[in-house]
């Protein structure tokens, strides 16, 4: 499992949209609905930051939101950067926390340069997981010159509404951040999760600050990638900084006791099915504590 999320992460007061209609309806509900309410209009005072936790299952996102996170990311597959969860996951994760879930939409990995049958494929994702309850949808799609798709994206955020929309890491790939940023404005687009095209947060804090201010409230800066307690105040003391966007795992032995050594179920990066990587509520309450300590 690599060290960091590579991909996962601006409605008004930077907190995420809240959905209407029938697609609201779908939402937590009674006090749950309220309790992530309430979080979103603490964070539009700015008397907190919004922790946005990666999680890859309902059982992830349940610990998540116990241990203090605001709003979650769901996705499948987190080897290849996350990829889109399945009908079921989506609506156990809405049923059982108390805080927006925000769904990955991103049918494979790789690239972000899709097909015509992969755009179709994003479309009905993103109607499931709006029947499910989602809050949001975490989406990016990119031309092959590095520029945003901007007419596939416009099309992708309409397909949305009233959800919440996030651009993922797939900005960081772009080829001019600034115009880029620019272009998710003028598409509406709520928030972009970036790590200041760098490798993580850590090593791209400067270039953060410029999008952060280039950004100027326009559009939600999330920083995702290699957060930890040990560096989360450096990232939300940056002006303009109001979520930070965290994978937070752990890892525990399988329970197996029948194993068989000699079979994998993936090849190249030498897997290990007995090893398991979940989230970990010690490290969200400790990059909360860190957070509000700045």
């Amino acid at each position: 499992m690599p060290a960091t999320h590579p991909i996962c992460g601006r409605a008004s007061g930077f907190g995420p949209r809240e959905p209407s209609g029938s697609r609201g309806d779908a939402q937590p509900p009674d006090g749950r609905r309220g309790a992530a309410r309430e979080r979103v209009e603490r964070l539009g005072r700015g008397a907190v930051i919004l922790l946005e936790a990666c999680v890859d299952s309902p059982a992830g996102a349940v610990v998540a939101a116990d241990a203090g996170a605001g709003r979650v990311e769901l996705c499948a597959d987190l080897v290849e950067g996350g990829t889109t969860p399945s009908a079921g996951a989506i609506a156990l994760a809405v049923a059982r926390t108390q805080v927006p879930v925000m769904v990955m939409i991103r049918p494979r990995g790789g690239d972000f340069l899709y097909s015509g049958g992969e755009l179709e494929e994003m479309r009905r994702d993103i109607a499931v997981a709006a029947e499910r309850g989602a809050a949001g949808v975490v989406l990016g799609l990119l031309r092959a010159n590095g520029s945003v798709d901007a007419e596939r994206t416009a099309l992708l955020v309409g397909e949305a509404r009233p959800l919440s929309v996030t651009f993922h890491r797939a900005f960081d790939l772009c080829r001019d951040p600034f115009r880029e940023l620019e272009a998710l404005v003028e598409l509406g687009v709520d928030r972009v999760l970036t790590s200041g095209q760098a490798p993580s947060v850590p090593e791209g804090l400067d270039r953060l600050r410029e999008l952060a201010a280039a950004a100027d409230g326009r559009i939600g800066i999330l920083p995702g990638g290699g957060i930890r307690a040990e560096n989360v105040a450096d990232v939300v003391s940056i002006p303009g900084i109001h979520e930070v966007h965290v994978r937070a795992a752990g890892e525990r032995r399988s329970p197996m006791t029948h194993r068989n050594p000699g079979v994998h179920m993936g090849s190249r990066y030498e897997p290990d099915e007995y090893r398991l990587v979940e989230t970990d509520p010690d490290a969200i309450r400790a990059l909360l504590e860190a957070a509000g300590a700045a």
